[in-house]
């Protein structure tokens, strides 16, 4: 870990002359707009797992309190109270729908397909099929990992039930602490399965490990970040969007993760890779 560390200080040029190209910003905004779209539909599949096929309110507790952390302030409480209006409305289970719903979910692996293959020097990019094949399989990972998560938080919201009552929507202190201690693992274990399995290349998994760690860490900090200036930022979105503020909140800070992710991937990839005679990853095959 403390190798990764002096690395990324003596990579800190590369990676500022990433992050300030046209193409990462692209690449960005793209994720982004892909995760405006796709919040929404997936959070609906978890919570509709959780209460109406695992009968497990206390977790779906848990996965507001994760929302609110990382959306701070008056968008993660709009979010969570619109979330459960209308999980509350729709009792029943439509498979057809979640499944609708999950392939709406995992728009935004195809940007960040094309990203990665950029950053590993791969030449071919999957054809859109293949693309939505290997993109619901990290959607059913991700979706794991989520389940994983608000189960270990929801263990805490019994625990806190037990003893102080009903916790809400509104999640207390407490029950917020334990999600933020079960989000990192699930963060890094999700960037090392993107990492991975997302490029259209075999990518040497001991080049993402610890790395990704770091990649996860920055993660985490920018919530805090989010959390230390959500009241001028939310005021500034609130005077010039209207509206549309809880929209414009999602789109940046799905954007500053999106560049966290892709200078990452690009960090990994640059140091993966020979500094001499470089020659891209070859492509996988095609079907």
């Amino acid at each position: 870990m403390r190798s990764a560390f002096i690395e990324l200080r003596a990579d800190s040029r590369q990676i500022a002359r990433y992050v300030l190209s046209t193409e990462s910003h692209v690449y960005a905004f793209a994720i982004a707009a892909n995760v405006l779209l796709s919040f929404w539909p997936f959070m609906l599949v978890l919570i509709a797992l959780l209460r109406n096929v695992l009968g497990w309110p206390a977790a779906v507790t848990a996965l507001y309190a994760t929302i609110q952390d990382y959306f701070a302030g008056a968008t993660g409480e709009f979010l969570t109270y619109n979330l459960e209006t209308i999980t509350q409305w729709r009792r029943q289970v439509e498979w057809l729908s979640m499944l609708l719903l999950l392939f709406t979910a995992n728009g935004i692996f195809l940007p960040l397909e094309v990203a990665l293959n950029r950053a590993w020097g791969v030449a071919e990019n999957r054809n859109l099929l293949k693309n939505q094949i290997v993109s619901m399989g990290l959607i059913f990972a991700c979706g794991v990992l989520a389940l994983f998560s608000a189960a270990l938080t929801g263990a805490g919201v019994q625990v806190w039930e037990a003893f102080f009552g009903q916790a809400g929507t509104s999640a207390p202190w407490a029950i917020k602490l334990i999600a933020k201690a079960a989000s990192l693992p699930v963060t890094v274990l999700v960037l090392f399965l993107i990492y991975i399995y997302l490029p259209n290349a075999a990518v040497p998994r001991r080049a993402i490990l610890p790395r990704v760690v770091v990649v996860g860490l920055f993660l985490e900090l920018l919530k805090w970040i989010n959390l230390a200036i959500w009241p001028w930022l939310f005021r500034k979105f609130d005077r010039e969007f209207g509206v549309f503020k809880h929209s414009v909140t999602i789109l940046t800070w799905s954007f500053l993760a999106a560049m966290v992710v892709l200078a990452g991937a690009e960090w990994i990839a640059w140091r993966a890779r020979p500094q001499s005679g470089e020659k891209p990853i070859e492509s996988l095959p095609q079907p």
